[in-house]
């Protein structure tokens, strides 16, 4: 056997002159002012969006028939002076306005239902029952239903924008609660947490992606549902919404205004996506390192 207690061997020492670094060449390179600018994805956004104007602009000018497709210039033009006038930024409001009370009840009921599913088996079955009966079944085919039950007013419209909503947020909801890891329900149930206090600061938390995909969702589905009801009866004690608005510029054959309350529309679902709801993502979800 070989002696363990025996020194081990020496071993030679190594000596490594020191390199000047400029002789390594470029390690990182200074981006130029046009890529610092491609990387903000804000600046691409508008260039698209100046390109897609122009677009429209060129097809406007080609077809030359106001009637049908008026251009760019001539349907900010109309905008410009809905703005100024107060008309279009009133029939903004209306439409924002009802659909916040909608939202609210929509998510009010998801969060009830949700919460009665995930605490219990007769609740779970209760919400894929009604999940199922109900989540294909389109908004506007509960149209007349809401003009017999509400009259025509604002209760319609926040009915078809409940139901729009609820089973999107819901569904959303608790697929993200049952996708939360047994660890953290372990945690939870070890610190004798139980009923709302368990949803509230364990599953909640863990869950919110897909809270926040399932309130991005029903956002969508309510802003489209509500635009198309208001079309039909979004009339209300002698004023309308957006639809509404976009109805009675059609039926003048004000095409620019048409155009222009579509671009309304448009102008406040880039708002609500690309300010509040990122906003909201960036104080909670990426905060929490759950999303990059």
């Amino acid at each position: 056997m070989d002696d363990i207690s025996a020194s081990p061997p020496d071993r030679p020492e190594v000596y490594c002159n020191p390199i000047q670094s400029e002789t390594f060449g470029v390690v990182q390179k200074p981006l130029s002012t046009w890529e610092k600018i491609y990387n903000i994805g804000a600046a691409r956004k508008f260039v698209l969006l100046i390109l897609l104007a122009l677009i429209w602009q060129a097809y406007a000018f080609h077809l030359n028939n106001q009637l049908i497709f008026p251009t760019f210039i001539e349907t900010m033009r109309a905008l410009f002076s809905g703005i100024i006038s107060g008309d279009l930024l009133l029939k903004a409001w209306t439409s924002v306005r009802v659909l916040l009370v909608g939202y609210a009840l929509g998510i009010a009921l998801a969060t009830l239902l949700t919460v009665l599913a995930i605490t219990s088996r007769v609740g779970t079955d209760l919400l894929e029952t009604l999940t199922a009966m109900f989540n294909p079944l389109p908004a506007i085919a509960l149209l007349p239903l809401a003009l017999i039950w509400f009259g025509l007013g604002e209760g319609s419209l926040v009915f078809v924008l409940v139901h729009s909503v609820l089973w999107a947020v819901s569904l959303n909801t608790h697929s993200g609660f049952l996708s939360v890891s047994l660890t953290l329900r372990m945690v939870g149930r070890n610190c004798g947490l139980s009923g709302l206090s368990y949803v509230r600061q364990i599953l909640i938390p863990a869950a919110f992606p897909s809270i926040l995909s399932g309130l991005k969702i029903g956002w969508a589905f309510a802003w489209r549902t509500l635009i198309a009801a208001e079309l039909v009866f979004g009339v209300s004690s002698g004023s309308g919404g957006l639809g509404w608005f976009i109805y009675l510029s059609k039926n003048l054959l004000d095409i620019p205004s048409v155009f222009a309350g579509l671009f309304m529309v448009i102008l406040i679902g880039l708002f609500v996506e690309n300010v509040i709801f990122v906003t909201v993502e960036r104080y909670t979800v990426r905060r929490w390192g759950m999303q990059l």
